[in-house]
């Protein structure tokens, strides 16, 4: 991946960047992977067409922001993240993550991501409130977003049907006060 990219924030192990077009392939090819539909609750393949629309249309969205998230060692784009309907009058946001290579699953990266989406929307969009929804079988992303600070707040059932069975959409949120105790700011 090209280094002149803008790092936006970072850890020891990962950075955020800008999503940029080129970023696209990277989403088309995890949208061919059935587990990683599975766990976005993704039933469709885009096209790349599709998905040209879709970034021209997130690049003009102003209430979100977008971000790839990139390995530090090698500059490896994994995954991509976001804060949608960015409320700056409610200070309110939702958030989205995906790792989109099973490679990297289970290793941390979601969580460091998650981590400085967080500081980012607390510490420089001064919000107060982000939420996100994530299907009741994707365990260990509920255990990650609880490791962040994270909560539960309620559940929609049978929201979501796939491969022949309903699931629950369990709605998680966290609020800057939780979110500076648990991180010291």
């Amino acid at each position: 991946m090209n280094e002149t990219y803008t790092r936006m924030l970072e850890t020891a192990n990962i950075y955020l960047r800008p999503v940029e077009k080129e970023d696209m392939d990277l989403i088309y090819r995890a949208l061919q992977n059935p587990e990683i539909r599975r766990l976005t609750g993704a039933k469709n393949i885009a096209t790349k067409p599709q998905l040209e629309q879709y970034f021209e249309r997130i690049n003009s969205d102003n209430n979100r922001v977008d971000f790839t998230i990139c390995l530090k060692e090698n500059n490896e784009v994994i995954g991509d993240i976001a804060l949608m309907n960015i409320s700056q009058s409610n200070r309110s946001a939702v958030t989205r993550i995906a790792i989109s290579k099973e490679a990297y699953f289970g290793k941390g990266y979601g969580t460091e991501a998650m981590k400085l989406m967080l500081d980012y929307a607390f510490g420089v969009l001064n919000l107060h409130r982000v939420q996100l929804d994530v299907y009741s079988y994707n365990e260990r992303a509920i255990k990650s977003y609880e490791k962040v600070g994270f909560k539960v707040e309620g559940r929609i059932r049978d929201e979501l049907y796939y491969n022949h069975q309903y699931h629950d959409s369990i709605i998680m949120g966290i609020l800057e006060d939780e979110y500076r105790m648990l991180n010291g700011r």
